[in-house]
């Protein structure tokens, strides 16, 4: 049975031995952690699914900065303090409000910590299927219809993703680019430039997807949406996740293989179909 979010749901510092289902706004939702595979230290991803009423809350997937002391820190910082932020709030028209403060207070706390750690960060503020992103970083969202049509898909904040966006670069090209790695933009950082995409409303058989690079480096926008536009959420997520944990593998002969962490959040509103 698909349990029903009533309270934060946060994973930090966590791996899941398969991807949980819930029931959240009205909709049906997996979530999915895991640190890189044959990787010593812990997870530096972290992920939220936080509720605001019946038909309300915000999606969050914050991926810190490996390399830097302290990631895990960082994106534990940030998804910990939008969850305590929309906690506060009154009622779900102020979620906008809420995780900007989040936001802000995370890149506040992140900066006095005086490591250098830093986070992306990707949260969806969901108001009735209506939905809005917020990002810095290159962990992404992706909304895309049941025949597959990308209906909106947020820019990364690098050079490689700037360049795809301005058509300079293939994705093919941009996936074995030795910069792929560069973030321009990240929590944890006095010049953080937070953009926030349109409101959105979505029809009852599209989904969205939330993820860290861990996803996007190992499997393209296509590969993606073919295993997200249909057929039940679970059935979706379970596919994502051993998709990209064979390309992670490197057993694979001629295929792109870029371990790290992975975590994602899938949502899509209550049909038949997708319980």
């Amino acid at each position: 049975m698909v349990k029903m979010i009533d309270e934060p749901f946060l994973l930090i510092g966590n791996d899941c031995s398969s991807v949980l289902s819930k029931t959240f706004a009205n909709a049906s939702v997996c979530i999915y952690t895991c640190k890189q595979p044959d990787k010593t230290s812990g997870n530096e991803d972290s992920a939220a699914i936080i509720p605001s009423g019946n038909d309300a809350g915000v999606l969050v997937v914050a991926d810190g900065l490996g390399g830097l002391a302290g990631g895990d820190k960082a994106s534990a910082t940030v998804v910990n303090m939008i969850n305590d932020a929309v906690k506060k709030q009154l009622d779900s028209t102020s979620l906008r409000g809420s995780i900007l403060d989040g936001i802000e207070q995370a890149n506040k706390t992140i900066l006095a910590m005086g490591t250098g750690s830093a986070t992306t960060i990707i949260a969806v503020e969901v108001n009735d299927k209506t939905v809005r992103s917020f990002h810095a970083g290159d962990s992404m969202a992706l909304i895309v219809g049941q025949r597959g049509k990308v209906k909106y898909q947020t820019i990364s904040h690098s050079p490689i993703g700037y360049a795809m966006e301005s058509g300079f670069m293939e994705e093919d090209e941009a996936m074995t680019h030795d910069e792929r790695h560069l973030v321009s933009n990240v929590v944890g950082a006095a010049d953080l430039r937070l953009e926030l995409g349109p409101l959105l409303k979505l029809a009852k058989r599209d989904t969205l997807l939330l993820g860290s690079d861990g996803l996007f480096d190992n499997l393209t926008i296509d590969e993606i949406i073919e295993i997200i536009r249909c057929g039940p959420l679970r059935q979706c997520a379970d596919e994502l996740v051993k998709a990209c944990n064979e390309r992670m593998s490197g057993n694979l002969d001629n295929v792109l293989s870029k371990p790290d962490d992975m975590t994602f959040i899938l949502y899509r509103p209550v049909t038949k179909e997708s319980a």
